[in-house]
């Protein structure tokens, strides 16, 4: 996911939001190349901003196999434990929550209110090698709410991370 790297004042969180969704397995290159991302997040939350990440589980089946297939020898788990340590100063903001999934690797959403970025994942493939879209929501029942319901319904089956 080249190119996710912006300024913190001029990226996606950084203007007045309502609703910031992001969804993948680590996301690990977020609060790297945003390193007052946390703090950014706190603050839109306290705003009433609803923030809601969920990454994968680093224990589960799904990120073993996808670690396998990406030859990564354990990286995609010590990357997800990683970010729930840059993450960690959310786990006590009203607005915002972090869950972990156990969904196999079919897309990262990053969804701004009606903006969304989404990476489609290649089998083997890291996603920095993988297409990248940007969406904005245009009107009911196209390709942006299709992703957003992809959000919802992994959102759905994941557990909160116990604070």
């Amino acid at each position: 996911m080249r190119g996710v790297n912006v300024d913190p004042e001029e990226s996606p969180m950084s203007n007045e939001r309502l609703q910031v969704d992001l969804l993948g397995y680590a996301l690990l290159y977020l609060p790297e190349a945003n390193p007052r991302m946390t703090e950014t997040l706190r603050k839109k939350a306290a705003q009433g901003c609803t923030i809601r990440i969920a990454l994968a589980d680093p224990d589960s089946p799904e990120v073993a196999q996808r670690d396998a297939e990406e030859g990564l020898d354990g990286g995609l788990r010590a990357r997800i434990r990683t970010s729930l340590h840059y993450l960690r100063g959310l786990k006590d903001s009203p607005g915002a929550e972090i869950r972990l999934h156990h969904t196999p690797m079919y897309n990262t959403v990053l969804r701004f209110d009606d903006e969304m970025i989404v990476t489609s994942h290649l089998y083997g493939r890291p996603g920095y090698n993988s297409p990248l879209l940007r969406l904005r929501r245009l009107g009911a029942g196209g390709l942006f709410d299709n992703f957003a319901r992809h959000f919802d319904d992994v959102w759905a089956t994941a557990a909160p991370v116990e604070r």
